[in-house]
């Protein structure tokens, strides 16, 4: 699904609403113009695309957050994890921990989200 796959310009202009929305659209150009030197029709056409992602709203001239960075990072790594790992998180772990020794701090943080989760279920 494409929803969730941002090029890098995409992640960066997105990171920018997330940290001020709900943004006036005039404040958004004023920004990506001293950001990126973008012209005002490149801002109207990359927030046309994450719009149409269903990410944004661009409504009377305020853009407005549909998906939280947070949601939009979890869908993202369920993606990821859907399409490489055929959606196992163990499978996951295993490929990443055969590259990347965890730290043990890394373990105990592990260890918490497992914990609580059980707590939970």
């Amino acid at each position: 699904m494409e929803k969730y796959k941002l090029g890098e310009m995409e992640q960066r202009f997105a990171d920018i609403i997330w940290d001020k929305a709900p943004i006036k659209t005039r404040n958004l150009i004023e920004i990506c113009t001293e950001v990126f030197e973008w012209k005002r029709t490149t801002t109207y056409t990359m927030l046309k695309r994450l719009c149409e992602r269903g990410i944004f709203k661009n409504e009377n001239g305020t853009v407005k957050v549909l998906i939280r960075k947070d949601d939009f990072l979890a869908e993202k790594g369920e993606e990821f994890l859907e399409e490489s790992f055929k959606g196992s998180l163990p499978r996951f772990l295993a490929a990443f921990t055969r590259r990347k020794k965890l730290s043990d701090k890394e373990i105990e943080e592990i260890q918490q989200l497992i914990d609580g989760y059980k707590r939970e279920v």
